[in-house]
């Protein structure tokens, strides 16, 4: 396999003039090198996932670290043997990353103590640590560090709020977050300071970074790392490798996701390719029988086709 192409994943919480304007160069601009991907831009920051040539991912570093507001952005760098994007997109945000506050959070003006790899593996274990994962339930699903706690939301604005609810069980204790660029936990740490929580720390670089550190090697961490491109995910754990995730339907170790075939649920399940097909790729008896399932349109399955593996499954879920 020929790791010719490479992903670059990035950030940078700086004052953007003229924003709206900004995006539609950056797109023309993309576009002329040949990336694709999907960057976000606010007035308070750029944030990027895209894929290209050694070449093209080269020219877009030397051009952005060439514009004072970028030098000093830091590019995390995934060899790969073809795009993980399809198309490029460059969108305007008013904000980055939201938690939807009434004010909102500047990482520039306030944010946890930034670990390295080394310094949260540490930190990790000692017992009067509590990590919280602050991602979506579904992306600790796939993969997260031992130990680290697993907030019941699904979006990352609905974590404040959540913290609020379960405040108690983290009080007088070292709070450790992470996430998977850094990015949220700029916000997220910040955020968890303002609300009175005095010793905060975040792993700098996120999971990406921690995975490709030399001397830890993304020890303690079990399962894959979900990423927002065609690859799903990607491995951290250098020596040895665990798999945490649970097929939806048979509760089987599983690493593999894909999206409830209901246009209306696209939910992402973990689901092994067997199960798929047998599932009709419901992930309930609603979404399998949906008028517009779209496995079922894939497949061009007929009526009575569709009927005879839901009579299977019934069978099945019978028996069970």
């Amino acid at each position: 396999m020929s790791n010719s192409y490479r992903v670059l994943l990035y950030y940078k919480y700086v004052s953007i003039d003229h924003a709206e304007d900004f995006t539609q160069e950056h797109l023309e601009f993309c576009k002329g090198l040949g990336l694709k991907g999907r960057i976000l831009i606010a007035d308070e920051g750029i944030n990027g996932t895209v894929s290209g040539t050694i070449e093209q991912t080269d020219k877009y570093m030397e051009a952005m670290k060439e514009d004072p507001r970028f030098k000093d952005m830091v590019f995390k760098i995934d060899e790969a043997d073809q795009h993980a994007f399809k198309k490029m997109h460059v969108r305007y945000r008013k904000e980055v990353v939201t938690l939807r506050l009434d004010e909102d959070i500047n990482p520039n003006e306030i944010t946890g103590d930034y670990l390295s790899p080394k310094e949260f593996y540490e930190e990790m274990q000692s017992p009067d640590t509590v990590v919280i994962d602050a991602r979506n339930d579904y992306e600790y699903d796939l993969g997260h560090f031992k130990g680290a706690i697993r907030p019941d939301i699904h979006s990352f604005r609905e974590l404040p709020q959540w913290i609020r609810e379960n405040k108690e069980k983290f009080q007088n204790k070292k709070v450790l977050t992470y996430c998977t660029g850094g990015i949220r936990c700029e916000k997220f740490s910040g955020w968890l300071k303002k609300e009175g929580f005095e010793d905060v720390g975040q792993l700098h670089g996120g999971i990406v970074s921690y995975g490709k550190d030399p001397e830890v090697k993304g020890q303690l961490w079990n399962g894959k790392c979900y990423v927002f491109d065609e690859r799903i995910s990607v491995p951290v754990n250098q020596v040895e490798h665990v798999v945490v995730g649970k097929d939806h339907f048979t509760n089987e170790p599983c690493e593999r996701y894909v999206n409830c075939a209901n246009p209306e649920c696209n939910k992402q399940i973990l689901c092994s390719e067997e199960n798929e097909h047998f599932f009709l790729r419901g992930c309930t008896h609603e979404c399998r029988t949906h008028p517009r399932n779209r496995y079922v349109e894939e497949q061009n399955l007929t009526e009575e086709q569709v009927q005879e593996k839901l009579d299977k499954i019934e069978e099945h879920l019978s028996v069970k």
